[in-house]
């Protein structure tokens, strides 16, 4: 099949979520190769996490930053993303 699937994780800082989200689209019947990461943000550690999780997996990122702090935050980063879009405070 030529269908894709569009994951879209705005920040990709350790991988865990995104690659928690690829597992269940392979469960749900998607091939790997099918699905596409989308992030506004990422770090080198996210995107490596995903791909030795899930090596057929495309990812396209805005911005590919420093990497993570002693917090697992990005860094620069632009703050927590649920806070921003939500308006809601951490």
């Amino acid at each position: 099949s030529r269908r894709r699937v569009l994951l879209v994780d705005p920040m990709l800082a350790t991988g865990g979520t995104a690659a928690a989200a690829v597992k269940v689209l392979l469960q749900a019947g998607a091939a790997e190769s099918s699905i596409v990461v989308a992030s506004l943000v990422a770090t080198p550690e996210g995107i490596r996490a995903l791909v030795d999780a899930h090596p057929q997996v495309k990812i396209v990122v805005g911005e590919v930053d420093r990497g993570l702090n002693d917090r697992k935050y990005i860094v620069p980063g632009l703050g927590d993303f649920g806070d921003r879009f939500y308006g809601t405070v951490a």
